[in-house]
């Protein structure tokens, strides 16, 4: 069963909630799921719903339409959403050679784990060409010559792949490569990180030997949405997994690799079923 789902955020005040419920009971919307949050801090007032597509006598631009009233009356022309879950959201991913990410969401993906349309893998090696096309799914290598006219001509060459393809999500499973300022506002809000540390902690190069050295006795993973301020984007999710004095920085790295694969999955569900709402450099999931 198809369902619409709508969000936004807005300047808190009273009768947000009576406004919302009374615009879907008068579209005779049949709300399935509905979810809500005040942040005392900021003033900031949020909102997850979804109603049944069936339980609208209009159809899905004509719902945006009347929406997108109710949001400029509520302080939020722009801060709002609403999508279609018919239409599985669109997903590229970009790659280097470190595939444990990309081989589980593209288990997932074929095991119907994951709604959404795989359009393509952006690569700049081959390693990962072989397992994306054994899913059916098209494959792009864009090499990085060297020095920063090199690396210049290569992101304009993906950003010309991940645009075509209009996708609602960009994935980077494990992409080696700083992605430069005019990418990172052109796909703000849509391109999701996997960290392989608990952000804020062992930011930038050889993090397990830097936890390792540390004596740490969890080492986890954040995904995280993509700024020009490197991995210090608006946090989707989190977690840990326990190490003791025992392991060595290879057994570190391969329980690393285990949390960032269930992080990147479930970062990137909530992301699809548009459960996060960025507010600052902070969000709200709803779970």
């Amino acid at each position: 069963m198809a369902h619409y789902v709508l969000t936004l955020g807005c300047p808190d005040r009273t009768g947000i909630v009576a406004r919302i419920a009374t615009f879907l009971s008068n579209a005779g919307g049949w709300i399935t799921e509905a979810a809500y949050h005040a942040d005392a801090e900021t003033n900031w007032f949020f909102t997850r719903q979804v109603v049944r597509a069936d339980s609208l006598a209009f159809p899905l631009e004509e719902l945006r339409r009347r929406f997108a009233q109710v949001a400029a009356e509520l302080g939020a022309p722009d801060g709002w959403r609403v999508s279609d879950t018919a239409r599985p959201p669109r997903v590229v991913m970009l790659v280097s050679r470190e595939g444990h990410c990309l081989y589980d969401l593209l288990g997932r993906y074929a095991g119907g784990e994951l709604a959404m349309d795989v359009r393509a893998v952006v690569g700049n090696h081959t390693a990962l060409e072989p397992i994306t096309r054994a899913h059916g799914i098209a494959f792009h290598h864009v090499p990085f010559a060297p020095g920063a006219q090199g690396k210049r001509a290569a992101f304009d060459e993906i950003r010309k792949l991940v645009d075509a393809e209009e996708p609602d999500a960009i994935v980077l499973a494990r992409f080696m490569q700083i992605v430069p300022p005019d990418l990172c506002e052109a796909w703000a809000g849509r391109m999701l990180n996997i960290h392989h540390s608990f952000l804020p902690s062992f930011i930038g190069a050889r993090p397990y030997h830097q936890a390792h050295t540390r004596g740490v006795k969890l080492v986890g993973a954040t995904c995280h949405y993509v700024t020009d301020d490197l991995d210090a984007g608006p946090i989707i999710e989190q977690d840990v997994i326990r190490v003791d004095h025992s392991d060595t920085v290879a057994d570190m790295v391969r329980k690393g690799r285990d949390i960032e694969k269930v992080v990147l999955a479930r970062g990137l569900r909530a992301h699809l079923e548009d459960r996060v709402l960025v507010h600052g450099n902070r969000t709200v999931v709803f779970h």
